[in-house]
This record gives structure tokens, C-alpha cells and sequence, in this order.
């Protein structure tokens, strides 16, 4: 096995199971292994460290599948992974009856660049790493196993595997299309899921919990959901009882999915509904114009900094969207505001909307502090998990 010596003091991370070894850390590697081949990590004087997955192209050189440097990491090591993974989720009496579950979540999972969606029989599979598509074969019949699904589709077609120096590969694994469209029932609300054209692997199963929310506090309230995709908040807010729902998104299929979302679920009411297609900055601003208010106002942009070097940019995006919501608001009126961006810390988001209130000229408050659910873990020793922060906000 090729070896990834360390500069020196450059095992601290490690140390501390950090999954990452970055270029910077490297000194030397003796060997000539090929992309996604298993690596031994070791420190500078030649002490071993762990076992990562070999990546030439990309900036995080390496990531740790174990730091159990006797473990090997072969069809059953990924066998044992998986089903620990899944496991670990049956544990949660929150999770056992969804139909729409995360199954594998990457580092947090001790599987990199593995992500794992499960809708109903159905598993769309994810790898962004070379170490993970690597091992494609081990982890669909991991995965097989673990589940018992009928049917495995791959979405590895981000943009992050550019920089891994993989191309995008999108297709049927396990099984093939089933014959009806795919959906799920989430909090009594159906919802069609396109894992083949859809966002991520087709759904946003990370706002699960926020769309429950959403449905607690509509209410009664004028409601306006702003980036709406599919409609998932917009549903639960009808659900809920808003008296109406405006929904914005730049992209007319979307909207054409969240009404056909809406015909899915007649117990709605879709008079109380609108779906609106434009730009949604703009569309704000014409909406400030025009003197409207709202009682309850969801923010839920899409990445706007996928790595730290586009912080400065995206946070004045962030901050914009966040002033126009703060102005839009009724007094006493509610907004749920999200960020998805890596590179846009915990912190630094609520510094972000809490700029973003005063320059609105509002009074406002933290109520809670909104995160992914529980099939979306996060390692207490790897921070860049945190990809997901949420705040609700009530402006005086």
C-alpha cells in the first residue's frame, strides 16, 4: 500500500479525526497509487495515522475511511459502514416511519463523499470523492443489503466532482424506473420526488423538520415562501392554515412541479395558493413597492458560497435578501430564514441577519435556531458538516 507521509506537526487534525488531508499538509508520497486507491497516512516520522481514499486532483488530497490503522478497508469494511449507518437512524423513533430518509450522510457517516437517499424502495446514491467511486460496486450491495430496496438510481453529477477530476454519472445501479411517478408522504403531505432531474438527489429531505415548523406557525397568516422549488413549504404553510400562500421561484418548472404537488394533496386548499415566476429580488422589491406586507416570510436561497473564497460575495447576497424580508414583514411577523453555504459559517449568518434587520430599521429577535434533522448527523469533530443553518427571526 502507498504511503502519504505528513509535514511535521501536520497531524494535529488527524489527532483530533478531522477526515480531511489537505495538499498543504503533504510532503511526500511513496508509491504510485490511482485515483481513489486506499492510502496509508503517516505522520513524519513515520508513525502510521490512518487509511484514506488517494484524490490527485483536489485540494483535500485525501480522506480518512479509518483511524484504526489495522482495520482494512475492503467490501466489508463498506458492508459494516452501511449497515451501521442505517442502524443508527432505526434508533430514532422520528425516523422509522418516513418515507423520504437519509440514509448514509459522508464523513458524519465515516463514508467521505457518500451521500444516500431513501425514497420509499428507492435509493439514490451520491459519490463526490474519488475514494467513494472507487468503491461504487461495495456500496451498492451495501447498501442493497442494508435496506432491501428494489431499486438503486446514481445522481454523482455535482459540480464538487470536477474537482476531484471526475466526470458527472448519472444512472440506474440496482433495478430500474418504476412504472409510477416516485413520491413520498411527508407530515401528510405528498410530494413527487424526480431523481433524475430534480435538485440534489430529488428532495430536500434536510428541511423536513423546518417544513413541520412552518406548518405550527402558519396559522392564519399571509405567507410568502421565496426560492419555493417544489412548494414543500408552501404546502405545509396551507396545511397549516395560512390564509395565503404566495410562492416565488425563477424556474417555471419548478413551479409547474409544486402545482402538480398541490393537485397531489385535494385536502388542501389551492385557492389560498399562488405560484409566482420571477426573479426573486426583484420581485421583493416590487412587492416593498407596492406597500405589501406578510405575516410569515420563508428565505431558503440555494447556495450562494460553496467554499470559503466565496464568502464576501455571498454574504452580501445573503444580507440583501434578509433586508428585503425584515422590510416585508407585518409587526409581530415571523421569517425563517436558511443559508446552505459551506463557506458561510453558524456564526457569521447570524451576524448577516442580524445586519440585515437593523438596515431594514426593525427590532427583531432570535426565537430558534433552525437545523437539518436527525437523518442528517453531524461528527462533533468535523464542523464542516454543518453545511445547514436556519434562523427564525420575529421582527417588532
Amino acid at each position: 500500500m502507498a504511503q502519504l507521509v505528513l509535514l511535521p506537526g501536520k497531524e494535529r487534525q488527524l489527532a483530533r479525526h478531522h477526515p480531511w488531508i489537505f495538499a498543504a499538509a503533504v510532503d511526500r508520497l511513496e508509491g504510485r497509487p490511482r485515483a481513489g486507491d486506499t492510502v496509508e497516512v503517516v505522520a513524519a516520522n513515520g508513525r502510521p495515522l490512518a487509511k484514506a481514499g488517494w484524490s490527485p486532483e483536489s485540494k483535500i488530497r485525501a480522506r480518512v475511511w479509518t483511524f484504526d490503522t489495522q482495520e482494512i478497508v475492503d467490501d466489508a469494511f463498506f458492508k459494516r459502514r452501511v449497515q451501521a449507518a442505517v442502524e443508527r437512524r432505526l434508533l430514532l423513533p422520528e425516523l422509522c416511519e418516513q418515507e423520504g430518509l437519509r440514509l448514509l450522510h459522508g464523513e458524519s457517516d465515516g463514508l467521505p463523499g457518500v451521500i444516500a437517499d431513501r425514497y420509499g424502495d428507492t435509493v439514490v446514491l451520491q459519490l463526490t470523492a474519488a475514494g467513494a467511486d472507487k468503491w461504487r460496486p461495495a456500496l451498492v450491495r451495501a447498501l442493497q443489503r442494508a435496506t432491501g430496496c428494489a431499486r438503486i438510481y446514481e445522481r454523482s453529477d455535482s459540480d464538487v466532482r470536477r474537482l476531484e477530476g471526475l466526470l458527472p454519472v448519472a444512472g440506474w445501479l440496482l433495478g430500474e424506473a418504476s412504472p409510477t411517478p416516485l413520491s413520498i408522504v411527508e407530515n401528510d403531505v405528498r410530494m413527487r420526488v424526480d431523481i433524475v432531474a430534480g435538485h440534489k438527489t430529488g428532495f430536500y429531505l434536510d428541511q423536513r423538520d423546518n417544513r413541520l415548523l412552518t406548518r405550527v406557525l402558519a396559522s392564519g397568516r399571509r405567507t410568502l415562501n421565496c426560492f419555493c422549488y417544489s412548494g414543500g413549504f408552501s404546502l405545509q404553510a396551507l396545511a397549516g392554515g395560512a390564509s395565503e400562500v404566495l410562492s416565488i421561484d425563477s424556474s417555471g418548472p419548478a413551479l409547474a412541479t409544486a402545482a402538480e404537488n398541490l393537485a397531489l394533496n385535494p385536502q388542501l386548499d389551492a385557492s389560498r395558493a399562488e405560484w409566482r415566476e420571477a426573479d426573486v429580488f426583484n420581485e421583493l422589491r416590487r412587492l416593498k413597492g407596492k406597500g405589501e406586507r406578510f405575516d410569515l416570510i420563508i428565505l431558503d436561497p440555494p447556495k450562494f458560497a460553496p467554499s470559503a473564497a466565496h464568502a464576501e460575495r455571498a454574504a452580501r447576497a445573503y444580507r440583501d435578501i434578509n433586508v428585503f424580508g425584515f422590510r416585508l414583514l407585518s409587526p409581530g411577523g415571523l421569517l425563517m430564514s436558511y443559508s446552505c453555504s459551506g463557506g458561510i459559517s453558524r456564526e457569521h449568518f447570524q451576524e448577516i441577519v442580524a445586519d440585515a434587520a437593523i438596515s431594514a430599521g426593525r427590532e427583531a429577535r432570535i426565537l430558534r435556531r433552525l437545523t437539518a434533522p436527525a437523518d442528517h448527523p453531524v461528527r462533533l469533530n468535523f464542523s464542516e458538516g454543518e453545511y445547514l443553518k436556519g434562523l427564525l427571526c420575529q421582527a417588532d
